[in-house]
């Protein structure tokens, strides 16, 4: 899995207890073989889109106060291919 993905795995592991969508997305990433960001977000539906739009924004702003940048470049790199 490459490092972008690696990211956005544990970032959607905190969203796996509350939230259905995030456990949803986190076992189709963990079990899907996927070779980029580019090829995932490519296997999302508008609904699952949807999701990691709304949480990607606040990991990004979290990452950005806490200064990591590292995971802020890239979340960031999922996120704009959400668009």
């Amino acid at each position: 899995m490459d490092r972008t993905l690696g990211y956005l795995r544990e970032t959607l592991s905190n969203y796996t207890d509350d939230h259905t969508e995030g456990r949803h997305l986190y076992e189709k990433l963990t079990e899907g073989q996927y070779k980029s960001e580019g090829a995932f977000v490519r296997s999302l539906n508008q609904k699952e889109i949807d999701f990691l739009n709304k949480i990607l924004h606040a990991e990004i702003n979290y990452a950005q106060d806490v200064q990591d940048d590292r995971r802020v470049y890239e979340l960031n790199e999922v996120y704009e291919l959400l668009f």
